[in-house]
């Protein structure tokens, strides 16, 4: 059962890693070559796509690596997990903090209500995208370890 548990984890984790790395290097890039005022309005789009789904798919990784860390507290490869799951911690934290509320103005922009300067706020979102993609990468990279 708990071999199930740490396949499952990693395979939601790492997916959660995927969508995540797509948005950074592929989606925003290809919204950011769009005509005139596609890219913005299709960053406001997936603002309220992904702002709907991802919550759930950070705190749902977050809650089945401390069950896996719990389960098999016992066995090798805990501290790797804990790690793991505090660096998923560290992103949903940064997520709350730092990239929700940029989010959350950005979805509701249209080129008649946009701020000024929304493409320097888009540029910040980018910057601490990165990070926060960097960190559940290295959990990913635990949590798969682990396995091992």
């Amino acid at each position: 059962m708990l071999n199930a548990l740490e396949v499952f984890t990693t395979v939601i984790v790492g997916l959660m890693v995927g969508v995540e790395f797509s948005v950074a290097f592929v989606i925003n890039r290809i919204l950011d070559a769009l005509p005139e005022d596609s890219g913005q309005l299709g960053r406001a789009h997936g603002g309220r796509i992904l702002g709907a789904v991802m919550p759930v798919w950070y705190i749902t990784s977050l809650a089945l690596v401390t069950i896996w860390a719990i389960a098999g507290r016992h066995h090798q490869g805990t501290t790797l997990v804990i790690t793991a799951g505090a660096l998923l911690l560290l992103s949903v934290i940064m997520s709350i903090l730092l990239l929700v509320p940029i989010n959350n103005q950005g979805k509701t922009w249209t080129p008649d209500n946009r701020p000024a300067d929304w493409k320097q706020q888009m540029n910040r979102w980018d910057r601490l995208h990165y990070i926060r993609v960097t960190v559940i990468i290295a959990a990913f990279a635990l949590l798969a370890t682990a396995l091992a």
